[in-house]
């Protein structure tokens, strides 16, 4: 027994890099084999072809947007030239102006409002423990699950009573509505993975609630409402059927619903129809590459501000 324990060392001898030679087998083994030439090929032809089904339809309404002759075009790719006729006429004849800034003030109202109310009730639910909390993120996620077609006329119904019809007050409180569920539970995640010990360190040090709310937990969420935002955005700014619906006045259309008014009974104007969808392309693209920039370096500085 003493001398097998005497021949057999305690620890293996290392080698040159300082680590056993069964952990750098290990590390050996472990590692991933090359791809084959064929296997990078077909994810190659699979991205090139999601890429083109992706930027394609981008592309025809842009061109056909800019081509002179965009109602005579016809399936042809490649447009016929350059004009900015039909973008003076989204704006001179139809009134697009306007339509885009009920947009934007819809959209902003609903973005921080939405950030604002989901941010509180994700600290709720992920920090404090109640009678039914389990329950609130079941209905939340039901919300989530209910088709928006199917509240069109409850919906119509309870902004009549309550005079919000033909408002765009109105129109932002629905929206809210709908962007509150997947915030929330979006946000929640994001709450819940700050540990308590940091909120415990900021009391230690002095900070009330209001400012360890703002100087500790805002910075490392902010990820997630930078996120939850986008989504908001884009659903105030896309939605067509409700701004359809409760709006009856012409001054207070939103973008979607006055590109509506190009589409004829028994023709469209293609090339207004076009340059009225860049138009509302292009707040949300810029929109979201901004904010995924913002999402990016807020991932990266978000664990060292706490």
């Amino acid at each position: 027994m003493t001398t097998t324990s005497a021949l057999t060392p305690a620890n293996p001898p290392a080698d040159a890099e300082g680590s056993p030679p069964g952990d750098r087998g290990r590390r050996r083994a472990a590692k991933p084999a090359p791809r084959s030439p064929l296997g990078r090929v077909g994810n190659a032809v699979a991205v090139t072809v999601l890429l083109v089904f992706t930027v394609l339809p981008v592309y025809w309404m842009v061109t056909t947007a800019f081509d002179p002759r965009a109602n005579s075009r016809g399936s042809s790719p490649l447009p016929s030239g350059f004009t900015l006729d039909h973008f003076r006429f989204v704006f001179d004849e139809g009134g697009f102006g306007p339509f885009l800034l009920n947009s934007l003030l819809i959209a902003i109202g609903t973005v921080l409002l939405a950030g604002l109310l989901a941010l509180l009730a994700a600290v709720a639910v992920a920090r404090f423990v109640f009678r039914f909390r389990t329950a609130v993120l079941v209905m939340v996620l039901i919300i989530q699950m209910v088709p928006l077609e199917a509240l069109v006329i409850p919906l119509f119904v309870q902004m009549r009573n309550l005079e919000m019809l033909n408002s765009l007050l109105g129109l932002t409180i629905v929206y809210l509505a709908f962007s509150l569920p997947f915030a929330i539970w979006m946000l929640r995640g994001f709450v819940a993975a700050v540990p308590k010990e940091v909120e415990e360190a900021a009391y230690l040090d002095g900070c009330g609630w209001p400012r360890m709310f703002r100087s500790v937990l805002l910075p490392l969420v902010a990820p997630g409402l930078i996120a939850t935002s986008v989504f908001s955005f884009i659903v105030a700014w896309n939605e067509f059927i409700f701004a359809f619906t409760f709006l009856q006045d012409e001054s207070k259309f939103t973008a979607a619903v006055g590109l509506h008014r190009f589409f004829g009974q028994h023709t469209n104007d293609w090339g207004p129809v076009m340059a009225g969808s860049t138009l509302i392309t292009l707040p949300v693209l810029i929109f979201f590459v901004l904010a995924q920039r913002k999402l990016s370096n807020g991932l990266a500085a978000g664990a060292v501000k706490g």
